[in-house]
C-alpha cells in the first residue's frame, strides 16, 4: 500500500472523503522557504465548486499546517497540512458498500482492501483528497516561482467544445492563475457552462483536456531511462482522479508528421540556445531542454451520474440495475486544472532538487 510521490522531494497524502481529516506531509523541502498562507488559500479556492456545474457539496477548505513550518518558513522537517471535512452525507453512499458504480473504484477497492475499505463519499479514492494536494502543490508552485518558474493550465476543450490555444504563455499563465474558470478565449466559457449545465439535467456527465504550460524550467532537467522528465510528470497526472491519458508536445498527432516537420530546430536567441518550434513540448530524451514544457491530459466524465446504469453486486454476486445518490459533480475538468497546476509543481520540485540538490529550492 502506497500513497507516496517523489524521490527527493515526496509527498504523501492520507485521509477519506467522509473521514475527520484529509491532509499531505510534505518531505525534502529545504529550510527557509516561504510559506504564503494568501496563495494556498487563493489555489483551494480555485479548486471549490462553482455553482450548478459542480457538486452541492460545499466545504471551506480551512487547513492548518501543524509542523515543519516556523515564522512562515520552512524549517526542512517534514511539512503536515490538516483539512477538516465539514459537509458529509454519508447514508447517501450505504448502496455503493457492495454495489460497484461503473468507471468507479468500488470493485478495485474492494478486490484490494477485502472490504475494510471506507466507502463513503469514495472514500482514500475520492476527488476530495485533491484538496490536500492543491494545498502541497501550493508551497511548492510558490516556491518555483521565487525561481522564476511558473506554471499555469486551462481547459482546453470540455464536452467538444475548444479554447484556444497557448500563445503569449507569460500573460496568458498570468491570466489564468486568477481564473475561476480558466480558458483563454472568454467567449467559450459561457458555452462550455451551458454544455455542463445541461448534461446535469439529464442525470449525466462531460469530461474535457486540460493543457499545462511552465516557463522558466532550465535546460538539463530529467532522467534518460526511468525517470525522465515526461515519466515524473505522467507519475504523477495519473494520480489525479479522472486522468485518463497524456500527451507532451504536439502529442500524438507528432506520429503523423515527417521527421522534418516534427523536429525542433536549434537556433541562437538573445544568447541562448532555444528551439524554433516546440513539439516535443520542451523534453528532449527524458531531460528538459530549456523550452516551455507543454502537455495535455484527457480527464473523463464524471463516473458517477444520475442515470440507470447496468452493475453488480460483487457481495451477493448478482447483476442490478444502480440508480446513484448523492451530491457529484457534472463535471471536473474546470475544478481539477488547480490541480494539475499542483502536481506539475511538486514533480518538478522533486525533479529540481535532484539534479540540483534540495536547497536550490530556497
Amino acid at each position: 500500500m502506497k500513497n507516496t510521490f517523489g524521490n527527493s522531494v515526496a509527498i504523501t497524502l492520507f485521509g477519506e472523503s467522509h473521514g475527520e481529516y484529509i491532509g499531505a506531509v510534505i518531505d525534502g523541502l529545504a529550510p527557509g522557504i516561504e510559506i504564503n498562507h494568501d496563495y494556498i488559500s487563493h489555489m483551494l479556492t480555485l479548486r471549490r465548486p462553482s455553482g450548478a456545474i459542480s457538486t452541492p457539496r460545499k466545504e471551506t477548505d480551512e487547513y492548518k499546517i501543524v509542523s515543519g513550518v516556523l515564522n512562515n518558513k520552512t524549517t526542512g522537517t517534514p511539512i503536515t497540512i490538516l483539512i477538516p471535512n465539514q459537509s458529509t452525507k454519508s447514508s447517501d453512499y450505504s448502496q455503493f458498500k457492495t454495489v460497484a458504480r461503473p468507471s468507479h473504484a468500488d470493485y478495485t477497492a474492494e478486490c484490494k482492501y477485502h472490504g475494510f475499505q471506507d466507502s463513503n463519499g469514495g472514500g482514500h479514492f475520492s476527488g476530495r483528497i485533491t484538496a490536500a494536494l492543491v494545498a502541497a502543490g501550493a508551497i511548492c508552485k510558490f516556491a518555483l516561482e521565487q525561481k522564476g518558474i511558473f506554471i499555469g493550465t486551462h481547459v482546453k476543450k470540455c464536452a467538444g467544445i475548444s479554447d484556444a490555444d497557448f500563445s503569449d504563455l507569460s500573460a496568458q499563465i498570468n491570466l489564468v492563475n486568477q481564473k475561476v474558470f480558466a480558458v483563454l478565449d472568454e467567449t467559450v466559457e459561457e458555452k462550455m457552462r451551458s454544455a455542463i449545465t445541461a448534461a446535469a439535467s439529464e442525470g449525466d456527465s462531460v469530461g474535457g483536456v486540460l493543457e499545462t504550460a511552465v516557463t522558466g524550467i532550465p535546460a538539463g532537467v530529467g532522467e534518460p531511462w526511468f525517470d525522465t522528465m515526461e515519466g515524473m510528470l505522467s507519475h504523477i497526472m495519473f494520480s489525479i482522479p479522472a486522468v485518463k491519458g497524456i500527451e507532451f508536445g504536439a502529442g500524438f498527432a507528432i506520429a503523423d508528421m515527417r521527421g522534418s516537420e516534427a523536429n525542433d530546430s536549434f537556433k541562437i536567441e538573445n544568447g541562448n540556445i532555444v528551439t524554433a518550434t516546440n513539439n516535443n513540448g520542451g523534453i528532449n530524451g527524458g531531460i528538459t531542454n530549456g523550452m516551455p514544457i507543454i502537455f495535455r491530459t484527457a480527464i473523463k466524465p464524471t463516473p458517477t451520474i444520475f442515470k440507470a446504469q447496468d452493475t453488480v453486486d460483487f457481495k451477493s454476486m448478482t447483476e442490478t440495475v444502480l440508480n446513484a445518490k448523492g451530491r457529484h459533480d457534472p463535471a471536473i475538468v474546470h475544478r481539477a486544472r488547480v490541480v494539475q497546476d499542483a502536481a506539475t509543481a511538486i514533480a518538478l520540485c522533486d525533479a529540481l532538487a535532484v539534479r540540483f540538490g534540495t536547497d536550490w529550492l530556497k
